[in-house]
């Protein structure tokens, strides 16, 4: 660090007070937010950290400012987290920045507009710093204040949807995600605010924390936990739309992902019909916020029938789904463990493992499906009727020893969850399979709970 006299450390700290006091005085959100940005190593703010850990007596010059008066609350807790982040002491740098947001949050609670709402989101990497459970428990606290000082009626309001993301990322990191069912009733009960009123710069944008996207990602991963696969889909899709910044060329694209996912087709086949080419587009989305969302999406889409091509899973780099999507098409009841087993720790820290797990009764359809297929090649008149010990030995073949009274039991289930149409004859130990749609689809629906 170049020399730096005590004159010059003295004029660098009441030129920023200065320049704090303007952009309050003349209600300027944007300029605040870099002025807040501790951990944004701006030159400005490097600059004042190395003149507040040369001159100690700031207090001093807060004190005799007039025009500080109303700032000195936040503005010596601030200057505390600047110093101490610039000597690389984050924790004592994020203390210090709770107390100068406790204070700034008092200040903008009685403040009529909204001007100051950009700097609510000063800096969540300062935020983040506090990675244990202790601190990011005090951050969710935190948060909850500023969405009580936001969530009521006027313009602050539209700032409660980026606060509820930042909670939700609290809420998941701690394992606490029941907490953000309050949250959302208080949200959705109070209608809060409508999403077409935020920017459409916001209303895209997961990949810092804005608005639409990262509220319908996490509460569509939510909707996973609660096996809610219908609203899931619904929410988890909207995410992967509006995820670019570019939404008209994203959706467009998006489209075409999940017609090709529908349709089984590769992405340069449906682009002959879309006119859509791939390029930067394809990149930006697959390997960043894609990823993150259809990790999710996928294990929804297999749970109600939808199965994707190698190719989508190839671009996205989830190659852990493969013979989890390979075993639903096989009826490979042995390669879905094996699939569940090679993976745990991965669908676990998801927590999509249960999700996956309960794929085992269509991988059980399809061997059924199998075994009705190859019988109807022989005996046309006697496709209908299977008999378990046939199933037995299928299950035998992929090393999955079982009895009669167990298969029969999971084809009793088959055909409660609807699965197959039919009914079991007990004595002769036989299924009855309906000569019409004996294996009904799912169409999109999930299997009957």
């Amino acid at each position: 660090m170049a020399y730096l006299s005590m004159g010059e450390a003295h004029r660098r700290i009441t030129e920023y007070l200065n320049r704090f006091s303007d952009v309050v005085l003349n209600q300027d959100g944007s300029s605040l937010k870099q002025l807040l940005s501790v951990s944004s190593n701006s030159p400005l703010l490097l600059s004042l950290a190395d003149a507040l850990n040369l001159f100690h007596d700031y207090n001093r010059l807060l004190k005799q400012s007039d025009r500080c008066s109303q700032i000195s609350e936040i503005v010596s807790p601030l200057f505390r987290s600047i110093q101490n982040f610039r000597l690389g002491n984050l924790l004592d740098s994020y203390n210090a920045f709770e107390k100068a947001a406790n204070a700034f949050l008092q200040e903008f609670r009685n403040w009529e507009s909204a001007w100051a709402l950009e700097a609510l989101y000063a800096d969540r990497e300062l935020a983040s710093v506090g990675k244990t459970p202790e601190k990011l428990k005090g951050a969710g606290s935190f948060l909850m204040k500023v969405f009580g000082v936001l969530a009521g009626k006027g313009p602050k309001r539209v700032g409660a949807l980026y606060v509820t993301c930042q909670l939700f990322k609290v809420y998941f990191k701690l394992g606490t995600v029941h907490l953000c069912r309050s949250v959302i009733r208080s949200i959705e009960t109070a209608r809060i605010f409508d999403f077409e009123e935020f920017p459409v710069r916001d209303k895209n944008s997961l990949s810092h924390g804005f608005p639409q996207v990262t509220y319908m990602y996490y509460t569509g991963r939510l909707e996973v936990f609660n096996e809610n696969f219908p609203a899931a889909d619904q929410k988890l899709s909207y995410a992967l739309t509006h995820c670019n910044p570019r939404r008209e060329a994203n959706i467009r694209f998006v489209s075409v992902i999940l017609a090709a996912y529908l349709l089984h087709l590769h992405p340069n086949e449906m682009a002959i019909y879309s006119g859509y080419g791939g390029g930067d587009l394809v990149c930006s989305v697959v390997r960043n916020v894609g990823r993150m969302i259809l990790k999710y999406l996928i294990p929804v889409k297999l749970s109600v029938g939808v199965l994707p091509k190698n190719w989508l899973l190839e671009k996205y780099n989830l190659i852990e789904y493969s013979n989890v999507v390979q075993a639903l098409k096989r009826g490979d009841l042995r390669l879905l463990r094996h699939a569940l087993q090679d993976h745990e720790d991965r669908f676990l820290r998801s927590g999509v493992y249960l999700v996956l797990e309960k794929l085992e009764l269509q991988v059980y359809q399809r061997l059924v499906k199998k075994i009705y297929i190859i019988q109807k090649q022989k005996d046309p008149s006697k496709a209908h009727q299977i008999k378990l010990e046939v199933i037995v030995k299928a299950l035998k073949w992929l090393e999955m020893d079982m009895d009669v009274d167990e298969v029969e039991c999971i084809m009793s289930i088959l055909i409660y969850k609807n699965l197959m149409k039919g009914y079991f004859a007990h004595k002769s130990k036989v299924v009855v399979l309906s000569k019409q749609d004996p294996f009904p689809k799912l169409n999109g629906k999930p299997v009957n709970s």
